[in-house]
């Protein structure tokens, strides 16, 4: 009989173990993914990550500079600041969207712009300096996936970043977001233009 009681309580551990954990993390887990809230040429995509809106506080992500060196997006605080996140700078929509916000940029007292994607940090400096971006700071999650899980822009089928733009208060707070549905299409620039500048 305790043999079959110490059997029971090992399969349940081990049970545990493989579901990642406790059954309560593990469902938590697939309450995170949400399918079909952007598409690529028309295919549903899944984002994974904790989702974040408009009047949260802006999660504390961790991404690499063009240095390799680490950033927090903490360090931005007290200034107004455009984040998006694109799949990769060497795609042409990434490419048109970022030199777009670049030239935008230029125009904006107190906003920084951020950009980030799951590019290598190399890869990212090579991209700016070929295409003469220097108003907007480009930032690589490919180290830790933190700003892809923070705020719940993980493509999982793809593991790069879905298109998104966000707008952040001098306090820290997401004012507007706009995930845009199909990854292949620009965001709307005049309306985070337009957020940020409200701020």
């Amino acid at each position: 009989m305790e043999r079959l009681k110490y059997v029971m309580v090992v399969t349940v551990v081990f049970s545990l173990l493989l579901s990642g954990g406790t059954g309560c993390c593990f469902k938590e887990n697939v309450m995170n993914e949400r399918k079909g809230v952007i598409t690529m040429k028309g295919n549903p995509l899944t984002l994974t990550g904790k989702e974040v809106n408009v009047g949260d506080k802006a999660p504390d992500a961790e991404v690499v500079a063009n240095d390799l060196s680490e950033v927090k997006l903490s360090s931005y605080q007290g200034k107004v600041c455009i984040i998006t996140s694109v799949p990769s700078l060497d795609t042409s929509v990434c490419d048109m969207e970022t030199r777009r916000f670049n030239e935008e940029a230029g125009k904006l007292d107190g906003v920084v712009v951020l950009t980030i994607s799951m590019d290598l940090p190399f890869a990212q400096k090579r991209w700016c300096g070929a295409a003469g971006v220097k108003n907007v700071v480009t930032l690589s999650d490919y180290r830790y996936s933190s700003f892809g899980n923070e705020f719940g822009v993980l493509i999982k089928e793809l593991r790069l970043l879905a298109r998104t733009v966000f707008v952040v208060d001098k306090a820290g707070v997401v004012r507007y977001k706009q995930i845009v549905p199909e990854l292949a299409t620009e965001p709307d620039y005049d309306a985070a233009l337009k957020a940020a500048k409200g701020l």
